[in-house]
């Protein structure tokens, strides 16, 4: 089983001692957040619910968008992953 190395925002580095890159090992990136949970306890809750990634968190398999290819079943090869909080509002028209 490969290493990945998982990108972590600032948000969540208050469960990684600050870190904003971990590893984490895995097949499928359900299994990277399973092993992250057990390095990293309650990471896991702030990334998946029961209908699988959270709304306003994008996970990012290399360059693609996991919620297209498969969610959590989605095939992780060692590489990296990035999770993204979603970004919302903004100023309304000019």
């Amino acid at each position: 089983m490969s290493e990945t190395t998982v990108r972590i925002p600032a948000p969540l580095r208050t469960l990684t001692g600050g870190s904003d890159e971990v590893k984490a090992q895995g097949g499928t990136l359900g299994a990277v957040i399973d092993d992250l949970e057990k390095r990293h306890p309650g990471i896991k809750d702030r990334l998946v619910d029961e209908k699988g990634i959270r709304r306003f968190i994008n996970i990012y398999v290399g360059e693609e968008d996991a919620r297209f290819t498969g969610g959590l079943s989605t095939e992780v090869k060692g590489g990296e992953v990035s999770i993204v909080p979603a970004m919302a509002g903004g100023a309304g028209g000019a």
